[in-house]
């Protein structure tokens, strides 16, 4: 069945959901406050003929522009988003969304190990879909059926929404233990205690331990400490390198608004608190990384 899909931002993830879904689907695009591709000149004509609308933009401009289409939102649209991240006042995309159309219209994410330069070049992205109305699973297997994307109905939308938004945060300290030449068991170690540490920290929220043990978790966090062309693997890098000019990214972003608006007990995570130092005091780095491993030993030796 074919569905007008419009595609909200047109940059990498845009284009990528583009090549996912020209070829089956309408597929409409608006970008940056003018419609690239579709029938109409406004946002609002084209949100009313749409029967999915894809949010492929950063989290900060969601409530403005969630607010602006929802008037005109078809009955049984459904707007989806893909956004990874908190904006200025500490809220995911999810809680955005179900400020906005909460109780009016179906909404839902979509997280999970997704590169758009793999989707682009034809290999398989992989996604957890959490819905509003699980009755819309049905839209989204005919949204991507076919494709290169296999998505799977889930549930826990806060809890996904919080492990693929911290696991960007983890993510820069793969990038830290590489380039220190900290060795691959100590990968394995970050790998058990960021998921653990994000099993208590989206039930602080009311989420699933189980949650993180998903692509929106374990799998999005696999892909982001591990592969090459990821910014925040980079990053870590960078950091030890000594090139702090240009400390930013989504993670960084997300410690920030963590540490302002006093979302969760952080310190309460020794590898969370450890990447918050880092990146604040970053000339403090190696102090704190054996300071770290010591009392991770002592931990051991108190255990034996």
């Amino acid at each position: 069945m074919k569905i007008r899909v419009l595609i909200l931002g047109y940059g990498e993830m845009g284009h990528a959901m583009e090549y996912l879904l020209a070829a089956r689907h309408d597929v409409r695009i608006w970008n940056m406050g003018v419609v690239v591709k579709g029938s109409h000149a406004t946002l609002e004509d084209e949100v009313a003929e749409a029967q999915v609308i894809l949010f492929c933009l950063p989290v900060n401009p969601h409530h403005e522009i969630a607010s602006r289409i929802a008037p005109h939102r078809a009955k049984d649209s459904l707007c989806l988003t893909i956004a990874k991240g908190l904006d200025e006042s500490g809220r995911t995309a999810a809680q955005v969304f179900e400020r906005v159309f909460g109780g009016k219209h179906h909404y839902g994410v979509v997280y999970g190990p997704m590169i758009s330069e793999e989707l682009r070049a034809g290999r398989h992205g992989f996604a957890d879909a959490v819905l509003s109305d699980a009755a819309d699973f049905e839209v989204m297997h005919n949204l991507f059926r076919g494709s290169m994307l296999v998505c799977q109905q889930t549930a826990d939308m806060h809890g996904r929404s919080w492990s693929v938004i911290l696991k960007n945060v983890y993510a820069i300290l793969f990038g830290v233990a590489d380039e220190m030449k900290l060795g691959d068991n100590m990968r394995g170690h970050l790998m058990v205690t960021a998921i653990a540490e994000l099993s208590g920290i989206v039930q602080t929220f009311g989420g699933q331990a189980h949650t993180p043990y998903s692509y929106a978790g374990l799998g999005d966090l696999m892909t982001t400490a591990t592969s090459e062309g990821s910014h925040h693997h980079a990053l870590g890098q960078q950091l030890v390198r000594g090139e702090w000019s240009d400390i930013s990214g989504e993670g960084v972003h997300t410690l920030r608004m963590v540490e302002k608006y006093h979302l969760f007990d952080w310190r309460a995570y020794p590898l969370f608190a450890l990447v918050y130092d880092i990146v604040i005091a970053p000339e403090t780095m190696h102090e704190r990384v054996e300071d770290y491993l010591k009392r991770l030993r002592e931990i051991v030796s108190c255990a034996i």
